[in-house]
């Protein structure tokens, strides 16, 4: 399975969205300045993460982007299904039925073990992802980034927060 680039920009805009002050807002502009990313594509990103009420925005000279829940109250799994949609990641289209040696008109009773058991597997990533808060992910990057980066990411965000 190959998600699309934006679900990394998202995530990471999420996390640094996360840390931002109460009514503060960071824009499409410096959050791609921040993550090297073009801004054109990345407001694409972020307005997937608008659309499913993750984030809120707000126009003018201090507009932009903020979380619009706590960080302990959206996952991983909410920002995915935000960009890729909630499709399931494997579509099963029953060339089982193609097979010449199968009577005509024969019906199966069930789905394929090959469709269960990639929606199986389907669900236990989905699963997976929706067990990590954003609250998770900061707090992981707390511990792994150095503090010197830490901090002046932090004061670098700041300055540009409306």
């Amino acid at each position: 399975m190959i998600l699309k680039s934006q679900v990394e920009w998202a995530l990471h805009c999420c996390a640094i969205l996360a840390g931002l002050p109460e009514g503060r807002y960071l824009s499409t502009k410096a959050l791609a300045e921040l993550h090297g990313l073009p801004k054109e594509y990345l407001s694409k990103a972020l307005q997937s993460l608008s659309q499913a009420s993750l984030v809120e925005t707000t126009l003018g000279p201090s507009g932009g982007y903020r979380l619009a829940r706590a960080p302990s109250a959206i996952n991983f799994l909410d920002i995915v299904e935000a960009v890729e949609g909630k499709a399931r990641s494997f579509t099963c289209t029953n060339i089982r039925a193609n097979n010449p040696c199968r009577p005509e008109g024969y019906c199966d009773s069930k789905p394929c073990a090959v469709a269960r058991i990639m929606w199986e597997a389907d669900e236990a990533w989905r699963d997976t992802l929706r067990r990590v808060r954003l609250s998770d992910l900061v707090d992981s990057l707390s511990q792994e980034v150095p503090p010197d980066i830490w901090q002046s990411t932090f004061q670098w965000v700041l300055k540009r927060a409306g």
